[in-house]
C-alpha cells in the first residue's frame, strides 16, 4: 500500500476532520510506532505503521457498502434466525458485516437493501422521509375500482390506517378468478401489503417488491446481488 500523510489517514480513518488532524498533530497528540510525531509532512504505510492517539490504536474506517438483492422465497430478512431458517445473509457474502434494510417477510420477494451504514438504515427506514415501495401483488379474485380506491385512500388494518397509496390494476384474469396489482408505499408496516389486500377481501397469492425509490431488480436474477452505485444511494436519499 501507497505512503499517505499521516494527516489524510486521520481524517480518512473518522476520527475528526483533516484540518483538525493537522492541529493534533501540531499539539504533540498523535504518535507513530510510539514516537510522538510533530511533523505535518510525516507519510505512513497504513499497512505497517501504528498510529496512536490518546494511546489508543487508530483503525481504518470501514468502507460502507451498499447492496441491492432480488430477494427469493423462502428466505428470512433477519441476522439470526431462532428457527435457523435460510437468511439473505447466506445470499450476500462480502467482508463487511451488513444488515438487512427493512424486511420482506419469507414469501416475499424482491427488492431488498443491505448495509453497513447506520445513517443509511436510519433514513431508509423512517416513516418521516417517505421512501417509495413498489409492488407487484397477485390477489384472489376479480378487483373492483371500488376497492382499489379503499386502498389507495387508505384502509384500517388492526389499530393503523395506511397511508394513502398509489394502486393500479395491471391484470384480471376471470378464468383464474385472480389480480395483479402495482401498489406504491412508503411506509413499512409487518406485512403491511397483505394486510391492506385482506382488509378489503382479497387474500394474496404472490407478493414481489420491484422498486425502492425508483430502483428495481427487473434485470437482477433471483438470489442475486449487485452494490449500488453512488448516484442510486444519492437518488435513494433524495
Amino acid at each position: 500500500m501507497e505512503e499517505i500523510r499521516l494527516q489524510k489517514y486521520i481524517a480518512d480513518c473518522g476520527i475528526t476532520s483533516r484540518r483538525k488532524a493537522e492541529e493534533l498533530i501540531k499539539q504533540g497528540k498523535i504518535k507513530v510506532n510510539g514516537q510522538i510525531v510533530y511533523e505535518l509532512g510525516t507519510k505512513i504505510n497504513p499497512q505497517k505503521d501504528m498510529v496512536l492517539y490518546q494511546d489508543k490504536k487508530i483503525k481504518e474506517k470501514e468502507k460502507n457498502v451498499y447492496i441491492l438483492l432480488n430477494k427469493p422465497i423462502g428466505y428470512v430478512t433477519t441476522v439470526k434466525d431462532q428457527f435457523k431458517r435460510p437468511s439473505v445473509l447466506d445470499l450476500v457474502k462480502v467482508k463487511q458485516r451488513v444488515v438487512p434494510v427493512g424486511r420482506l417477510d419469507m414469501y416475499t420477494s424482491g427488492a431488498l437493501i443491505l448495509t453497513n451504514d447506520g445513517d443509511f438504515v436510519y433514513q431508509v427506514t423512517h416513516p418521516k422521509h417517505e421512501i417509495d415501495k413498489t409492488y407487484t401483488v397477485t390477489i384472489k379474485g376479480i378487483v373492483t375500482e371500488q376497492d382499489v380506491e379503499l386502498l389507495k385512500n387508505g384502509v384500517k388494518i388492526e389499530e393503523y390506517t395506511t397511508k394513502p397509496a398509489k394502486v393500479k390494476i395491471l391484470k384480471t384474469d376471470l378464468e383464474k378468478n385472480s389480480s395483479r396489482l402495482e401498489i406504491i408505499i412508503h411506509e413499512g408496516k409487518n406485512r403491511q401489503i397483505r394486510k391492506m389486500c385482506e382488509a378489503v377481501g382479497y387474500p394474496v397469492l404472490a407478493l414481489h417488491r420491484s422498486k425502492i425509490s425508483g430502483i428495481g431488480v427487473k434485470d437482477l436474477p433471483l438470489g442475486k446481488w449487485r452494490f449500488l452505485s453512488k448516484q442510486e444511494v444519492e437518488r435513494i436519499l433524495r
